[in-house]
C-alpha cells in the first residue's frame, strides 16, 4: 500500500510551487513574536539527493527548480525559496532539494514547534536520521540542536488521524500541510474530511494543502469541493508547465490551496506566478490559475 516515494519526484514544479508557496506562509506567521506550531501530515525523508538514487531516475528536478538555479532575475519573493535551496548545496553544485520539513526547519524560530508525521517505514528512518544529522552539524558550529527537546517531534503515525490531538495548539497559532500522495483516491476524500473536522477544533488555524491536476475525476473536482468547506477565507493557485499528454500520463499541472491565508499571499503569487510560467512553461499550455473569494485571475504563457 505505501509504495510512494518522493525522491522520485524531488525538485520539480510541483515542488517549486509547493515549497515556495509553504515559505511564505512561515515567513508570515513569524512576524508575530508568539510562537507557533507547523504540522506536516506527510512528512517525507526531508531531503533528498539529486545526483543519485531515486531522483535521479526520472530527473524530474529538471522541471522544476534545474531551470531556476542560474537564474539572475528571479522576483524577490521567489527568491527566498532559492535561496534556501541554495544553501542546502554550499558547494554550489545542485546535489540536495529540501522537503517541507527542512524548509520549515531552515525558515522557523528557536520558539516555533514542529510536528512531522509519515507512515512509510523508510521514509520516517531516513526523516530520523537526516534531522539527527542537522543536530549534529549544528552541535558541531556551537548551536543549540534542534530535534532535542520539544522543538521537533517526528512522529511514526497517520498524519490525518494524529492531526486531531494537536489542534488547537497552546499559542492558537498554527500552519498545517497537507500533501497526501494520492496514490489511492480515497485521499481526496480524507484531505476533505480531515479540513473539515480541523476547522471546527481550530477555526482561525491556517491549512494548506498540496495537490496534483490529473484526468481523474477525483483531482479535477477536489479544489471546488475544497471551496465549500466552511473557512473564512481561501486561495486557490495551480501551475500548469505544458498541454495534458493524450494519454494522460505525467504530472503536468499542480496547485496550492490555502485555508485561512495571509492577506499578503494573493498579491505576491499575482508577481511571482507569471515568472514561473515563464521560465518553466514548455509549451502553449502553460499557464497559472489564481482565484479566491473575490475571483479569479488567470495567466497563459
Amino acid at each position: 500500500m505505501l509504495s510512494y516515494r518522493h525522491g522520485f519526484h524531488a525538485g520539480n514544479h510541483a515542488d517549486v510551487l509547493k515549497h515556495f508557496v509553504l515559505i511564505q506562509l512561515l515567513e508570515y506567521m513569524g512576524q508575530k513574536d508568539t510562537a507557533y506550531t507547523y504540522v506536516d501530515t506527510h512528512a517525507g525523508a526531508g531531503l533528498y539527493a539529486l545526483d543519485s538514487g531515486y531522483a535521479s531516475k526520472n530527473a524530474e528536478f529538471e522541471t522544476g527548480i534545474a531551470p531556476l538555479w542560474d537564474r539572475k532575475d528571479v522576483p524577490a519573493a521567489l527568491a527566498q525559496y532559492l535561496d534556501l535551496v541554495k544553501k542546502m548545496n554550499p558547494s554550489g553544485k545542485m546535489r540536495y532539494y529540501p522537503g517541507s520539513p527542512y524548509c520549515a526547519n531552515a525558515v522557523m524560530r528557536e520558539q516555533d514547534r514542529l510536528r512531522l508525521f509519515e507512515l512509510h517505514s523508510s521514509e520516517i528512518k531516513i526523516l530520523s536520521e537526516n534531522f539527527r544529522k542537522l543536530d549534529a552539524h549544528a552541535s558541531e558550529q556551537g548551536h543549540r540542536p534542534t530535534v532535542r527537546g520539544k522543538r521537533v517531534i517526528i512522529s511514526d503515525g497517520d498524519g490525518f488521524e494524529s492531526l486531531k490531538a494537536l489542534l488547537p495548539p497552546p499559542s492558537r497559532r498554527a500552519l498545517v500541510l497537507i500533501d497526501p500522495p494520492y496514490e489511492v483516491k480515497d485521499d481526496y476524500r480524507r484531505v476533505k474530511v480531515c479540513l473539515e473536522d480541523a476547522l471546527k477544533r481550530f477555526p482561525t488555524g491556517t491549512f494548506a494543502v498540496w495537490y496534483p491536476l490529473l484526468h481523474r475525476q477525483e483531482s479535477r473536482q477536489f479544489p471546488e469541493k475544497l471551496k465549500r468547506l466552511q473557512a473564512n477565507s481561501w486561495l486557490n493557485v495551480s501551475l500548469s508547465i505544458s498541454t495534458p499528454s493524450p494519454d494522460g500520463f505525467g504530472l503536468h499541472s499542480s496547485g496550492m490551496f490555502i485555508l485561512n491565508p495571509p492577506w499578503t499571499l494573493a498579491a505576491t503569487l499575482k508577481e511571482v506566478m507569471p515568472y514561473l510560467v515563464s521560465v518553466l512553461g514548455k509549451d502553449k499550455g502553460a499557464g497559472f490559475v489564481l482565484e479566491s473569494g473575490d475571483g479569479p485571475v488567470t495567466g497563459k504563457r
